[in-house]
């Protein structure tokens, strides 16, 4: 399945846009996602965390992507 990505903050600067395509098996979990974003993007691993959001909620590692779906990476934000 195809999956559009959009990304935020350093997020956006690691993948170089706002928006990434990245094709996955169907079926496709987050955990599988995030694990395929380590792997084309290693910087991410420097990154206190990196949560990913599926049509404005936040999902764990066992959510079950679909193609359609809204999906954002959301990379950890600072504030004082």
């Amino acid at each position: 399945m195809q999956l559009k990505i959009l990304s935020f903050g350093i997020a956006k600067e690691i993948v170089g846009g706002p928006v990434l395509d990245i094709e996955l098996a169907a079926e496709a979990t987050v955990g599988e996602l995030k694990s395929r974003l380590l792997a084309r993007f290693p910087d991410f691993m420097a990154l206190s965390s990196l949560a990913i959001a599926v049509d404005g909620t936040y999902a764990e590692d066992d959510w079950l992507l679909q193609e359609g779906q809204e999906i954002a990476l959301i990379p950890p934000v600072s504030g004082g």
